[in-house]
């Protein structure tokens, strides 16, 4: 079940942070921009386990399109919102790879254990930047109204995307001491700032320890799904 669980899990990654497109997240709530996010879910997850024609698919993809319907049309937009819907897929996940725990053993790349822990990195990785790019900025913006910015255009963003990418890295190379040096870096450089507006510097302490918190759960959550599946062998 491991297997299959970690293949549908980055094929939900993939579908839902990486292959979702800022114009099709503003348009979902027509039909036809829905429907084509679920053909991606469905894409992603029959290429991942390497199932063509697997019936648990359909379902997850049918499902899939429920949640994403109730959230659009129900226009919930909050972080709550965010992280509800997000907890709703990933228990359709587990309940589809629960079902049919021999997807990933049956499909067509079966016989490989590479992929495995790859696909598990690479979806924490992703989990990681941009999920919590999405879950910080939800976090943040009720205080963002309030803040007078003067720096570059999404520059927040980035900061935060290689921010949560280095945490992730040290975290999962087993460096959790250079997590230390990144926030001691950061506070240097926001010195300044921090002195002159206390509401500015609560915001960036808000949001460090949000996203800087984020990273370290995405990486344990990679780490324990590591350990139940075979080591990553390229040379294989």
């Amino acid at each position: 079940m491991a297997e299959t669980l970690t293949a549908l899990i980055f094929a939900h990654i993939l579908a839902d942070f990486l292959f979702q497109t800022d114009w099709m997240s503003a348009n979902k709530s027509k039909p036809g921009v829905l429907l084509l996010h679920t053909a991606v879910v469905l894409a992603t997850a029959q290429a991942a386990t390497g199932h063509w024609d697997a019936p648990a698919l359909l379902v997850l993809a049918a499902v899939h399109l429920v949640i994403d319907a109730i959230k659009v049309w129900g226009r919930f937009t909050s972080l709550v919102a965010f992280l509800t819907d997000q907890i709703a897929h990933l228990a359709t996940v587990v309940a589809v790879a629960w079902a049919a725990p021999t997807l990933w053993a049956t499909g067509a790349w079966g016989a490989l254990d590479w992929p495995l822990p790859l696909m598990a990195i690479l979806a924490g990785l992703i989990a990681a930047t941009r999920a919590g790019g999405f879950a910080i900025g939800l976090l943040m913006k009720p205080h963002a109204l309030r803040i007078r910015s003067q720096g570059l255009k999404r520059g927040g963003w980035t900061i935060g995307l290689l921010e949560r990418g280095l945490v992730f890295v040290l975290i999962l190379g087993g460096l959790p001491l250079g997590v230390g040096f990144l926030v001691a870096a950061k506070s240097v450089l926001r010195f300044g700032t921090a002195t002159r507006d206390q509401r500015s510097a609560e915001y960036v302490i808000i949001g460090t320890l949000a996203s800087f918190g984020w990273a370290i759960l995405a990486a344990m959550a990679t780490g324990a799904a590591l350990a139940l599946l075979p080591p990553l062998d390229l040379s294989t």
